[in-house]
């Protein structure tokens, strides 16, 4: 068991325990506790907790809300210019802060309600607006209200802070004259005064508008004439610049113009100097061109003869080549033909085959030997031939216009034979006179004589050899009276009695 004094001092402190939760106070910011007892000042308390001492102390509470009050003049008051007016307003009061105004507001409205505190601020209030109406003309009061507003709540806070209170805001709501009609006609003053400023305003903007209107007219006309001067004014230069570029241009062309007809003198003078020229080189060119035809024909006609040889002879060589190889290749192909034929046969029978081919190489041999002689037959002929034909393009190449003399005479008779074949053709030939005195049966029979000297003329005027000179030049009368040209291309020779 504990002893006493302990038990002692553990009751004390539940009972001092249960005594702080008995006195537990939680002022909220909106009000106000007050605590009095045991203490001389009473403890304030606001938005915070404490503790009191039940049985001992009491609680007592003011609320911190803003009162909003209707502040009337009872009846009408004047003015300091005389005017009875009435004036409604609206103030907002609260209990101050201050824990000194906060003492002065519990000393006057602890435990009291509402309508007491609004009676005694609309006391307080109304007898401050009564006073400060009378120090303060209408026209002061009408013109500036906040200012009569602010002159209220300072005169009347001094009177309110006595009561722990303070003017939160002060509005005046309404100014009356009480039928006077004294208000109104300070409002048709400074409607007709100001209905005189707008009109004042008006028409001075309007003299404004006007003589802006003007200047703008005066301005637009001066810049419409200078405009147009700067453009007459660049227009004519633009004129006097085309008329300068035009002459120069002109100008320019002429000296073209003459440029090109001098150009075109020099052009055609240098045209016709190398025409000159071109025409000298060409006839020159002309002329080496005669010279070369000349010796070209020179060198044909003597190189015809030899070249008709060779090519004979070429001609013959290639043909005793043709023969042999065609005998070679029948040869061949028969030999050929053979074996085959001999080697189907040999299937059928060996002895057979046998002699067959025995006899078929035999035979192939003596045709490839008589095909080989023949060969050397034609090519020794053609070599004859060709040998021949040498001798002979020698010979016409040594005795030059004797040699081409018989070769002419040789081709007289198949000449002639060409010219009568046509007549050896005719079937039946009728001959009819003239009456011109000439035979028609002598007409008949020159034909072939006139025909041959055509052709031996025609002979003479193309190659220029003449074969009746040739033939008449070892007659009498050829050595003693004429010169007979044998060949074009060798010199005249001269025959008489002594050469």
């Amino acid at each position: 068991m504990l002893p006493t004094p302990i038990i002692v001092a553990i009751v004390f402190f539940l009972i001092l325990c249960i005594l702080s939760a008995m006195g537990y106070v939680k002022a909220p910011t909106d009000e106000v506790v007050i605590i009095s007892g045991l203490r001389k000042e009473p403890k304030i308390i606001t938005g915070r907790s404490s503790v009191k001492w039940p049985f001992l102390q009491r609680i007592d509470r003011l609320s911190l809300k803003m009162l909003s009050v209707d502040v009337k003049t009872s009846k009408t008051i004047p003015t300091l210019d005389y005017i009875n007016i009435m004036v409604d307003s609206v103030a907002t009061v609260k209990i101050s802060m201050n824990e000194e105004m906060i003492r002065h507001a519990a000393e006057n409205f602890l435990n009291k309600d509402s309508k007491y505190i609004n009676d005694m601020v609309v006391n307080v209030l109304e007898g401050n607006l009564r006073e400060i109406i009378g120090s303060m003309k209408l026209v002061d009061i009408m013109n500036d209200r906040k200012t009569f507003a602010t002159k209220v709540q300072e005169n009347a806070a001094v009177d309110m802070a006595k009561m722990g209170l303070e003017i939160v805001s002060f509005n005046i709501q309404n100014i009356d004259d009480a039928g006077l009609g004294v208000i109104e006609n300070l409002g048709i003053a400074n409607t007709v005064a100001i209905r005189q400023n707008a009109e004042i305003s008006r028409a001075n903007a309007e003299k404004e508008i006007a003589v802006a209107q003007a200047l703008a007219k005066q301005e637009a006309n001066d810049a419409r004439v200078t405009s147009e001067t700067i453009i007459a004014t660049k227009n004519n230069e633009l004129q006097i610049k085309q008329a300068d570029l035009k002459v120069q241009a002109d100008t320019k062309k002429a000296e073209a113009d003459a440029a090109y007809e001098i150009q075109k003198q020099e052009q055609m003078k240098t045209i016709e100097i190398k025409t000159a020229d071109a025409l000298i080189a060409k006839q020159e060119k002309e002329v080496q061109i005669k010279e070369q035809e000349a010796a070209v024909q020179e060198q044909q006609l003597n190189a015809s003869i030899r070249k008709q040889a060779d090519a004979e002879r070429y001609r013959l060589q290639q043909l005793a080549e043709a023969q042999k190889f065609q005998t070679q290749q029948a040869a061949d192909a028969d030999k050929y033909k053979r074996i085959a034929e001999a080697e189907a046969r040999l299937a059928e029978k060996q002895k057979e085959a046998e002699a067959v081919r025995v006899a078929g190489e035999a035979e192939a041999a003596a045709t490839k030997a008589k095909g080989l002689a023949e060969a050397e037959a034609i090519r020794a002929k053609g070599e004859a031939e060709a040998a021949a034909m040498d001798k002979k393009a020698e010979a016409l190449k040594k005795y030059g216009q004797a040699a081409m003399t018989q070769m002419v005479v040789e081709k007289l008779p198949e000449m002639a034979k060409a010219v009568a074949e046509p007549l050896a053709a005719i079937d039946k030939v009728t001959i009819i006179d003239s009456g011109n005195g000439e035979s028609g049966v002598s007409s008949m029979g020159g034909y072939v004589p006139g025909v041959l000297a055509k052709t031996i003329e025609s002979v003479r005027e193309t190659t220029g050899f003449d074969l009746t000179d040739v033939m008449k030049a070892n007659t009498y009368e050829a050595k003693t009276d004429r010169n007979v040209k044998l060949d074009a291309d060798t010199p005249v020779i001269s025959v008489d009695n002594k050469q």
